[in-house]
């Protein structure tokens, strides 16, 4: 038979809740601030009724309001159900402008009931403090309450702006990735048809590109499974298709890229300045006889704009005008990283050609 083990005194604490929020018995500097400017407006009304010595005023009602506060913060700190916690804490408070001005009262006559009882300006003077502690105790009472109430509704609009950039940071993260599988079927057909081209044709150059395309779809393959990717992982991505498409055409493709060092480390959606790339091989150099030129650059603009463009000398907007799927989850993709003022700009090349330019903000 397996005896179980008994209880530790440390599972036992963790079992049985706590009598006590031990963070609200403390009390904060304002709250004593309050205090003791309300005990000094007490002693100040209270010199012109009694004939007690000022500085015996001062000290009494200094202690009436640490004992007010005292039972204040301990009233807001049990744990209990009876009441709510803001009559538990205004009860607590009239008890302490009871209890203390009594305590004050005991401590002159020696500890004497008696001859508290049997003595009438004690007893007028006990009512007094007692009165005018009810009164500021209530007052300083509300004020607290009032400011813990707003303190707990700017945590709770902290809180649910929060959670809401969180689901807006999840949203966009989901989108992004739906808007990315969309993509690689798309792209990798494109490439497939190229390495046909260059096997039908019997070009010598046949194995090197297909060596470099292996390299390549292996490389756009981790980075399409990437969540964010690096201005400089595009730059090399299209370096290397960019080279595989010019020795597929080398007579009818000229390229260059220029991507300014200090943006190289800017996070940029996976296969995105690919996509420029790509569309203008396809739309912009193929459809012409001559070929053309592609160029790529990037640039920042002012202290936290950037411009990236691609453009070419192909056949021109004509024939290319319209925004299709990959120019459109762009666009997309763009306001999922960089916000709703990232703009994707297409304008047309003189003499012909086509350029698209991307504008946005460096993120935070």
């Amino acid at each position: 038979m397996t005896n179980a083990s008994p209880p530790t005194h440390a599972d036992a604490n963790a079992a049985t809740p706590r009598l006590w929020d031990k963070s609200r018995l403390n009390p904060s500097q304002p709250e004593f601030a309050a205090a003791l400017c309300v005990a000094l407006l007490c002693a100040v009304m209270l010199r012109t009724l009694v004939r007690n010595p000022f500085y015996e005023l001062l000290g009494e009602t200094v202690f009436v309001s640490m004992v007010s506060l005292f039972a204040f913060k301990v009233a807001g700190a049990l744990r209990q159900t009876l009441l709510p916690v803001w009559v538990a804490q205004w009860a607590a408070v009239m008890l302490g402008a009871a209890i203390g001005p009594l305590i004050v009262q005991l401590v002159g006559t020696g500890g004497s009931l008696s001859e508290f009882l049997n003595s009438r300006p004690l007893k007028g003077g006990y009512f007094l403090v007692m009165l005018s502690a009810t009164i500021g105790g209530s007052l300083l009472t509300l004020g607290a309450l009032i400011r813990e109430h707003e303190a707990k509704a700017k945590a709770e609009a902290l809180q649910f702006a929060l959670e809401r950039e969180t689901l807006q940071r999840q949203a966009s993260d989901a989108r992004l990735s739906l808007l990315t599988a969309q993509i690689e079927p798309h792209f990798l057909l494109n490439t497939l048809a190229n390495v046909q081209t260059l096997v039908e044709t019997g070009s010598p150059q046949a194995v090197p590109v297909f060596r470099s395309l292996i390299a390549y779809l292996r490389g756009a393959m981790q980075q399409l499974q990437q969540e964010s990717a690096s201005l400089a992982d595009e730059e090399r991505l299209v370096r290397s298709y960019l080279d595989i498409m010019a020795m597929r055409m080398p007579d009818r493709l000229r390229f260059s890229v220029d991507i300014d060092p200090a943006l190289k480390d800017l996070r940029f959606p996976p296969m995105a300045l690919l996509t420029l790339v790509e569309n203008a091989v396809r739309h912009g150099i193929d459809p012409g006889m001559e070929g053309g030129e592609i160029a790529v650059g990037a640039r920042p603009v002012g202290a936290e704009g950037v411009l990236i463009w691609v453009s070419d000398t192909g056949v021109g907007m004509s024939e290319t005008a319209s925004m299709g799927l990959g120019l459109n989850n762009l666009k997309e993709r763009l306001k999922a990283v960089f916000g709703a003022d990232a703009v994707l700009e297409l304008s047309e090349q003189s003499p012909h050609g086509l350029r698209v330019d991307l504008r946005f903000r460096k993120p935070l």
